[in-house]
């Protein structure tokens, strides 16, 4: 049986989860996050919804270990509020 083809997204400084199948979240913004560190963004918005907490607790363990990340927090209410997190990259 064949591997399906990766999805291809467009990398941008916004990067909304809610079409992330949730057993993908984990390999989905750690590789979005090396792209966008390749591709020189320095301000990033991760909308992972707010919910129970589950994938904003995801996201915010692989920023925790992620070298060249700078800085996050809640987005501002205007932009999500604790559903979204903004990110600092060096």
């Amino acid at each position: 049986m064949m591997e399906p083809e990766p999805i291809r997204i467009p990398i941008t400084d916004v990067f909304d989860l809610h079409t992330v199948p949730p057993k993908d979240v984990q390999g989905v913004v750690e590789e979005y996050l090396r792209e966008a560190h390749r591709m020189g963004l320095k301000a990033l918005r991760i909308i992972h919804g707010r919910g129970v907490g589950v994938q904003r607790e995801m996201v915010r363990g692989i920023l925790t270990r992620t070298d060249f990340v700078a800085d996050f927090h809640d987005a501002p209410a205007e932009a999500g509020g604790w559903g979204a997190t903004v990110v600092t990259l060096r």
